[in-house]
């Protein structure tokens, strides 16, 4: 077995290489979803050169998917195809991801794969997120918000360390995890990273969107409407 994990850079995925490792399953690279127009990880906004020195802390090679800001379902499942059949080619047999409640899309990770004889695994399915998130602070793990969706939490929540405050200050409706697109995270510090990784906060800055068409929802990689995004730029 030898294993790719979907990685964002952020707290969910940080979690399924954690567990991934402690159960013996060998993850040999990290795969990532970028807006290659300004070089920046798909939805959350943190830029390629704190990305490269998130997989060089972890020990890991980097593989991108190169997209556009905001592709359409046949440009990014192309891209998505490419980097399977690569992977599948160099003697990958499964890919990793750290889903916890989204059964369809679950599904649809799996029937990607499958098209290129790949199988999908998720450490963290179906786990509690207040546990999942209380473990994340517990074991050491180190992340600030960067990336906050404004139907769901104001302003102030961007920019904050993900610690238990954050947590405390969470309105009822908003799932810790942010497993429905609340808010996203970097991960800077924690188990398996050689160093930190070192960065200055800067402005907040908010960005809408246009609402993607029905048939390209799934593509996973374009903010879904309601689209309006608090962002923390991070400088290396």
């Amino acid at each position: 077995m030898k294993a790719f994990l979907n990685w964002s850079g952020g707290k969910d995925s940080s979690l399924a290489l954690y567990h991934a490792r402690l159960g013996g399953l060998p993850v040999e690279a990290l795969l990532t979803s970028m807006n290659a127009a300004h070089g920046r990880i798909s939805m959350h906004g943190v830029r390629r050169e704190l990305l490269q020195r998130q997989a060089a802390s972890l020990g890991l090679p980097l593989h991108t998917l190169e997209l556009t800001e905001q592709p359409g379902m046949e440009t990014y499942e192309a891209a998505l195809r490419s980097a399977h059949q690569e992977f599948a080619a160099s003697g990958f047999s499964d890919a990793v991801y750290g889903d916890i409640f989204l059964e369809d899309l679950r599904l649809y990770r799996e029937r990607m794969l499958a098209l290129d004889g790949l199988q999908a695994l998720f450490p963290l399915w179906k786990r509690n997120t207040t546990d999942l998130a209380a473990e994340f602070i517990a074991l050491g793990f180190r992340a600030i918000v960067v990336c906050v969706n404004d139907s769901f939490l104001g302003q102030d929540f961007c920019g904050r360390l993900l610690d238990q405050s954050f947590l405390a200050d969470l309105p009822a409706d908003v799932d810790p995890c942010g497993e429905n697109g609340e808010y996203h995270s970097f991960v800077f510090d924690g188990p398996g990273f050689s160093t930190p990784v070192t960065f200055t906060r800067g402005e907040t800055v908010y960005r809408a969107y246009t609402a993607p068409k029905k048939e390209e929802e799934e593509c996973f990689t374009a903010p879904a409407p309601p689209a309006g995004f608090y962002f923390c730029e991070l400088l290396p």
